[in-house]
């Protein structure tokens, strides 16, 4: 239903609606809540679809679902029997004072979400409480399968059927709580592996004539160590100052209406936890036959580009079909070593990858200095978890980036620019500037550290003299962790309005169609554009509001998931330690204490009780005091304050 709602948002076409949505679009069309025009289904300018949220006293808001904008309110006596979670149709009431407001029109269902349960004892009772709200479920523990204190259960709540999950006792079941809160799933179904188990096991060069044979360049691809499925494979070419990004042709295999595609959409985004990875696509498919694995032949996507090594303008720019052959799979740690000195080829074909390998670090830093002009680097640090075979954590770093990194990183800003710069409506990766409320937030929280902003001629040149201030005070990392913070969040769109925090005027995302449906949608729009296909580009085109904001929303569970993975890994971990003490760094000082251990662990987020006036990014010592393993929540007293010592300038190091 929620599915159905966002596309009437945008607009949904006669031909594309389902047999079982016919009757309900008929009869919104007959209330007049819904116009047809142009063959296309969409709601009335007065009307919005949304799910009812902050339910109290006075009323409630409809969260509008399928634009950005903001939230109406909806007075108690304009609910018309709708409770927290339902979704509705509202109709927006004009000539009121204040924000926007509406009234509860007809409730459509409820928004289907999931719970958690976990059944505890409360004196002497058990009971099913709600891990995220610590209400009670009100659900009969009569017929549930195990009612052993600690059991988990997801809970639908739309019907309120629990399906048993396991013991929060054992550390494999917080990986089954992330996952069940979004009803994602690992395994797919027979039709979905039979159709992936249905292509060749290899590339069949003569079947793909009309390719453009790339196999004698040297290709390589260079990934983190436990990567599996290969998106982008490089190439460059001094000589001509020519380099091509290669990316896995994955529209080959996954054609829409099929059920891969379906699937594909359904999951929009691999998910990525410390052990192992949910795939978007079957692993037949992401780990084998579209990833660029080395040695083998492969079907790819790519760009061609000229570069001038003087202006660092793309010249010239060639999009085609190919077949290339990855003549070996670097790790970003190998790279790191042959640019630092301490790695020497062993075959002839590492040799001819390896020749360009230092040039290209040229070419992309000189690349990445220019694009640092308009856009921001921010150095907020990745946090990167290693967990045994019983998930439990071994240990955990904050990622450092590398040359490596930085190269590969570059080249792929290049291709998505170039993708980007090929059409006027599609899939685009739009970033807008802070509003002025977040960075009136931001430099409030910057003069509590002692940074006061002195504002310059534009945001850029504030933003730098920011984190010129902070790199004094050896507090770049959480300094640029506040100032994404006062960021807008990135999302999909189907019309350009700029990349504010790359400094882009155009961008999307065109190099990981193995892992993004978002590229994958990119890569069809493109060959049918190339193709002349205007039918083609019609049918791809045709939803794309709704499909730009449905995988938005998908990125931000993938995303999710692997944040609220790693709290309770980090929950686990403090369970074992409680009543020992750790170094650590305060993140938050408004409402709640928060701050993060900087110890043998790093980066478990702490409550903090018993402080006595400290400041954001004081280092402390902390006290572990509890750690629950349902909500994942930790708790620690305040120890001390560590002194930060002085070099001879006086600057606190």
């Amino acid at each position: 239903m929620k599915s159905l709602l966002i596309r009437l948002t945008h607009g949904l076409f006669k031909q594309d609606i389902a047999a079982s949505e016919q009757e309900l679009i008929h009869q919104w069309h007959t209330l007049k809540i819904l116009t047809f025009e142009n063959e296309k289904y969409q709601f009335s300018s007065q009307y919005r679809a949304g799910i009812i949220s902050s339910v109290q006293a006075s009323g409630a808001y409809l969260q509008t679902i399928g634009e950005s904008i903001r939230d109406h309110f909806i007075d108690t006596s304009y609910l018309n029997g709708a409770k927290e979670g339902d979704l509705v149709i509202a109709q927006r009431l004009l000539g009121k004072r204040g924000g926007p407001s509406a009234k509860v029109i007809i409730i459509v269902g409820r928004s289907e979400t999931f719970s958690i349960g976990v059944i505890t004892s409360k004196s002497g009772q058990l009971q099913l409480q709600d891990i995220r709200t610590s209400q009670n479920i009100p659900i009969s523990l009569i017929d549930l399968p195990d009612t052993t204190e600690d059991s988990v259960y997801q809970i639908n709540n739309q019907n309120s059927v629990p399906t048993y999950l396991g013991n929060l006792s054992d550390p494999k079941v917080d990986e089954k709580i992330v996952l069940a809160l979004y009803n994602k799933h690992d395994v797919f179904e027979e039709d979905v592996l039979e159709m992936a188990a249905s292509f060749p096991k290899e590339v069949d060069a003569s079947l793909y004539l009309h390719r453009r044979d790339l196999r004698h360049l040297p290709f390589c691809t260079i990934d983190p160590v436990t990567a599996k499925d290969y998106d982008d494979a490089i190439c460059y070419i001094p000589e001509s100052n020519t380099l091509y990004v290669a990316i896995a042709d994955v529209s080959e295999y996954v054609h829409p209406f099929g059920a891969i595609d379906a699937e594909a959409i359904y999951r929009s985004f691999s998910i990525y936890l410390p052990h192992r990875s949910i795939p978007m696509l079957p692993r037949q498919l992401s780990e084998t036959l579209c990833s660029l694995q080395p040695l083998v032949d492969r079907l790819a996507y790519t760009f061609e580009m000229k570069i001038d090594p003087e202006s660092l303008e793309v010249v010239s720019t060639d999009l085609y079909e190919s077949i290339i052959h990855s003549h070996r799979r670097f790790t970003y740690e190998e790279i790191d070593l042959f640019l630092a000195g301490n790695l020497t080829a062993m075959t002839e074909k590492e040799k001819l990858v390896l020749e360009y390998i230092p040039q290209l670090n040229d070419l992309t830093a000189k690349l990445k200095q220019e694009r640092m002009k308009k856009g921001y680097d921010f150095r907020s640090s990745e946090l990167e978890m290693r967990i045994d075979e019983n998930q439990n954590i071994v240990s955990t770093e904050f990622a450092v980036e590398t040359p490596s990194h930085a190269l590969i990183e570059d080249c792929m800003l290049l291709a998505n620019k170039a993708a980007a710069s090929m059409y006027e409506r599609g899939v685009f990766r739009i970033h807008e500037p802070p509003s002025p409320m977040k960075l009136q937030s931001l430099y409030q929280e910057l003069a509590s550290i002692g940074i006061f902003v002195e504002f310059q001629e534009n945001i850029k040149e504030t933003i730098t003299a920011i984190q010129a201030e902070a790199e004094k005070r050896e507090l770049i990392s959480e300094v640029d962790t506040l100032i994404i913070r006062a960021q807008m969040q990135a999302r999909y769109a189907p019309y350009n309005t700029g990349h504010f925090g790359l400094g882009f005027e155009r961008y999307t995302h065109f190099t990981s169609p193995i892992r993004r449906y978002s590229d994958l949608i990119v890569h069809r729009l493109l060959k049918a554009i190339k193709a002349g296909d205007t039918e083609e580009g019609s049918y791809v085109l045709r939803n794309i509001e709704s499909l730009c904001t449905s995988i938005s929303e998908k990125e931000r569970e993938a995303s999710d998931i692997e944040i609220r993975f790693q709290e309770r890994k980090f929950a686990r971990w403090a369970s074992t330690v409680i009543g020992q003490t750790f170094k650590a760094r305060v993140m938050q000082t408004e409402d709640q204490i928060r701050a993060e251990i900087h110890d043998v662990i790093t980066g478990a987020k702490v409550n903090v009780t018993a402080h006595f006036g400290l400041l954001l990014f004081d280092d402390i010592m902390v006290k572990i005091e509890t750690a629950d393993l349902a909500t994942a929540k930790i708790t620690a007293s305040f120890v001390s304050k560590i002194e930060k010592e002085e070099n001879d300038q006086g600057t606190a190091v």
